[in-house]
């Protein structure tokens, strides 16, 4: 080793010794890092409150009971990135769901089919919403909740007004078989969650998306086909939507009109709480994929410690604004 080197050396290991984090430094890492934190503490005050809480058979219980939502809640993230929003997912999951209830009641050894009938359905709903987006240029809000409304009451109309009851016993597979000691909800959740994680960090489509948010005017000038971007994340966001109705009503084997009401504020609560920005451009996969974890730990452990859900609603719906009062503070501190 030369001496240069070894002064070199010396110069770089004094330097990392006499590094100290500053405050503002840690204050930066706090704020980066708050739902981490938060999801920490909540894991270790209900770990401390019951035993039950931490077992693993809990553990199962919270990811079974997070995967539908974790679907709809992918596909809010690909249109809150966007700068839309889709309230239509909680509706379009009780259409799917009862469509999937019919076919399987007519076709009970056709488990497939009844699958493929409600992602079609979820992506006829989401395409229908991107299009009045993309092409007619209807705001978000008013386009996705008059499909909220009209799948609303679709459902009722294919069930006669009524739940579809029944089914077959070999309906519940869908949801409660196990594959590697996970049921395939779960599975689908993983797969969901990696896959989509990957495509908007590594894919040029990921980029489009968040450009799109950033600032459509100057993605369209850059080549970017907005319109198609549009309309793709809400016809995503519609076949996911599909796709969680059908596990939905398979895991309780019925057709129940109104399920997933209220769905789409969870998932629009996930995405918020995971750091994704509404006026998008900016958020991510697996942060929603924290904040939707951070919600169905939250609900579980209120639950184990009988907390009436009258008060479980004041304390997601703070924490939703405590999300992003952080999120609007933090941003106004990089400006």
């Amino acid at each position: 080793m030369t001496s240069q080197e070894s002064t070199a050396d010396r110069g770089t290991a004094a330097g990392i010794l006499a590094w100290r984090p500053s405050g503002p430094w840690v204050r930066d890492q706090l704020i980066r890092h708050a739902m981490v934190l938060v999801m920490l503490l909540i894991i270790a005050y209900f770990s401390y409150r019951s035993a039950r809480f931490g077992t693993l058979d809990n553990l199962q219980t919270i990811a079974v009971a997070a995967a539908p939502f974790a679907l709809i809640a992918l596909g809010q993230t690909l249109v809150i990135l966007t700068g839309g929003i889709d309230l239509s997912v909680g509706s379009v999951i009780a259409l799917s769901a009862m469509t999937a209830a019919w076919t399987v009641k007519d076709h009970p050894e056709r488990l497939w089919l009844s699958l493929v009938v409600a992602m079609l359905v979820g992506l006829a709903a989401g395409a229908i919403n991107g299009f009045l987006v993309s092409k007619v240029n209807v705001p978000p809000f008013i386009a996705t909740l008059g499909m909220l409304t009209t799948a609303s009451g679709l459902a009722y109309v294919v069930g006669g007004g009524a739940p579809i009851n029944g089914l077959p016993q070999n309906f519940g597979k869908i949801a409660n078989t196990e594959i590697l000691g996970l049921q395939i909800p779960v599975l689908v959740m993983i797969v969901g969650i990696v896959s989509l994680a990957l495509i908007m960090k590594r894919t040029s489509y990921g980029m489009r998306v968040y450009a799109v948010g950033g600032n459509p005017v100057a993605a369209q000038i850059a080549g970017v086909k907005t319109t198609r971007i549009l309309f793709s994340v809400y016809a995503l966001s519609g076949l996911l939507a599909g796709l969680s109705g059908v596990m939905l009503a398979s895991r309780v084997i019925s057709g129940p009109p109104n399920l997933g009401q209220g769905y789409e504020l969870d998932a629009i609560a996930a995405v918020v709480i995971g750091g994704a920005s509404l006026l998008g451009g900016r958020g991510s996969i697996l942060g929603t994929a924290l904040g939707l974890f951070l919600i169905q730990t939250l609900n579980n452990g209120l639950d184990i410690l009988l907390v009436p859900a009258y008060w479980q609603s004041v304390i997601k719906g703070t924490l939703i604004v405590a999300a992003v009062t952080v999120d609007v503070w933090s941003a106004k501190r990089r400006v």
